[in-house]
């Protein structure tokens, strides 16, 4: 585990929060969206509300895939252990295999309840911009340790390519989430690759057409291929949220916490 400390305590941790109060400024000085609530109100709960989860992140879910990556190459079991291929191939592969099933899970979050109890805290946010990219309820993780653990095991992910995938995840989601408006032109050439704010704010949408589409991670290209790509939406006409939780006042550091253990109202519901 002293990989993990020295990686990202020294490395990726000071790489994300430069990235993060980048974006930060960024999104104040060029807003894609009007914001709908106070920003430093939001910024307060987005940041209480992800403690636990964070701390989750580094402690279990981090060390437990990179564990997993570490004893796979002693019990060599996954795909990559099936065939001998150049050192390149079989990286640029692994990287792609975990990039895709991440964006499953993500479906998987939405679509299965229980899951999607969890995943609904990161949705009621009125508003999207990179601190909403640290709005997840830890209880999330919990399933993420399962799901993205047993990925890693099954592909057969080396302990590096591990750690650098989870900076670019990092990375990738707190940019798609940001309130940062790109040139429009340069942002369409650049979806054609990875996600963006523009494609990731659709998915916030309260139109649950919207919101059950572009779920992809880092490449964009999943969703084209699976058809759930939903890109000619005007931003103006994007509003972020869930209606069934459209009351700003009730979506408190409490209210958010305890949220997946109580009733789940149905999108629709006042």
């Amino acid at each position: 585990m002293d990989k993990i400390r020295s990686f990202f305590d020294s490395f990726a941790s000071p790489m994300l929060l430069s990235l993060f109060l980048i974006l930060f400024l960024a999104e104040s000085w060029r807003q894609l969206r009007r914001r709908t609530q106070e920003r430093w109100k939001r910024v307060l709960i987005n940041v209480i509300v992800s403690i636990p989860a964070f701390t989750l992140l580094r402690l279990l879910l981090i060390p437990a895939m990179v564990w997993l990556a570490v004893k796979n190459q002693t019990w060599h079991f996954g795909l990559s252990y099936l065939v001998a291929l150049p050192v390149w191939a079989e990286t640029a592969i692994m990287f792609i295999l975990l990039d895709y099933f991440n964006y499953l899970w993500h479906i998987l979050n939405h679509k299965i309840p229980l899951l999607w109890r969890f995943h609904l805290v990161h949705h009621t946010d009125a508003d999207l911009d990179v601190t909403t990219a640290l709005r997840f309820h830890f209880g999330e993780i919990f399933g993420s340790v399962i799901y993205r653990g047993a990925v890693v095991f099954l592909i057969g992910a080396s302990p590096g390519l591990v750690l650098v995938y989870e900076l670019l995840y990092e990375a990738a989601t707190a940019f798609h989430h940001s309130n940062m408006r790109l040139p429009s032109g340069f942002e369409k050439l650049l979806n054609k690759l990875i996600v963006t704010p523009r494609m990731h704010g659709i998915h916030h949408s309260v139109r649950r057409e919207q919101t059950d589409s572009n779920y992809s991670v880092i490449f964009s290209f999943w969703d084209r291929i699976h058809k759930t790509a939903r890109l000619k939406v005007p931003q103006p006409e994007v509003v972020i949220g869930v209606p069934a939780y459209s009351d700003k006042k009730e979506l408190t550091i409490g209210f958010l916490l305890k949220l997946p253990f109580t009733k789940i109202r149905k999108w629709e519901d006042a």
